[in-house]
């Protein structure tokens, strides 16, 4: 197995190595822009290997103390250990530690915007004045990659250069990561893509119903997959159409998180969706977020 690299329509690229599938997209000065896609290449075929290296480590829980000594496994630890004590593993952050980490290569003259989407998990870069829009994807089980026709989003936000963030990561049990609650999905905002990435995955655990509740079914992490950092930790791998008043009820629980790590300073506005029903968490500040969301939502792909 090696890296492999393909150039895909409007000069984005496609990066894979193993477990991480990028899509590289960037606008400006065509030399500038084709130099930052070499340099992010460059770093991108050693990161897996960097990461293997201390795959044991990482899949530590952060209370343990003991920080990773990569780049990319440090990074993931940092971003992790703002919510110690709580049981989270540098893994919860890798997605967005690693498109952060590629992201960086874009920071130089004559690059306008760029964006590295490592399967939903989104590090961005805009320089003064500069946009990026960000749609939102509903009910992800009705999504078809074979279709050719143009993707229509049920929900869109922008995000600007002078607001801070940088960083857009998605969780919820539909998702490709394991999660403990019941959110189709959580949407997060930060200033980092391993910030948002890691707070994601949390928020996403807090939206759930009591235990009681025989009809969301939960397996242990390792019989989902046997090489999970989780361990025994029961995640969601099925959850039923459920009563409107406890689907409310999850999203509350899971908006009070949201609300309690934006007053940390650990994320700057929040999505939370869960069959049919969301919750925005808005910016703490004068100028509201931008959004463009339908009476109902599903699942989220950022």
């Amino acid at each position: 197995m090696s890296a492999q690299r393909s150039p895909l329509d409007g000069g984005r690229w496609h990066f894979n190595y193993g477990p991480i599938d990028i899509v590289a997209e960037a606008h400006g000065d065509p030399y500038a822009v084709a130099a930052a896609h070499d340099a992010a290449w460059a770093r991108f075929v050693h990161v897996l290997d960097e990461l293997v290296r201390e795959l044991p480590l990482l899949r530590l829980p952060v209370a343990d103390k003991m920080r990773p000594r990569g780049v990319v496994g440090q990074r993931m630890w940092d971003a992790c250990v703002a919510f110690s004590p709580m049981f989270i593993t540098p893994m919860a952050a890798v997605a967005g530690s690693v498109a952060q980490e590629l992201i960086a290569f874009y920071d130089r003259p004559g690059i306008e915007r760029a964006w590295i989407n490592n399967g939903g998990d989104i590090a961005l870069h805009l320089a003064p004045g500069q946009s990026a829009r960000v749609g939102l994807f509903a009910d992800i089980a009705r999504f078809d990659w074979r279709d050719n026709t143009i993707l229509t989003t049920d929900g869109q936000f922008e995000l600007h250069a002078d607001q801070p963030v940088r960083g857009v990561a998605t969780s919820g049990w539909r998702g490709r990561s394991f999660s403990l609650g019941i959110a189709d999905s959580v949407t997060v905002l930060a200033a980092t893509a391993a910030q948002a990435d890691a707070a994601a995955t949390v928020i996403a655990n807090a939206v759930d119903v009591d235990d009681d509740d025989d009809a969301i079914q939960r397996r242990p992490a390792s019989e989902c997959k046997d090489d999970s950092d989780l361990g025994d930790t029961l995640v969601t791998v099925d959850v039923p159409p459920l009563a409107p008043s406890q689907v409310k009820s999850a999203l509350d629980t899971g908006a009070i998180c949201a609300k309690v790590l934006q007053k940390g300073g650990l994320v700057w506005a929040v999505l939370l969706i869960c069959q049919g029903q969301w919750r925005l968490v808005e910016p703490l500040c004068s100028k509201p977020l931008q959004t463009v969301l339908p009476k109902a939502v599903g699942s989220v792909i950022a």
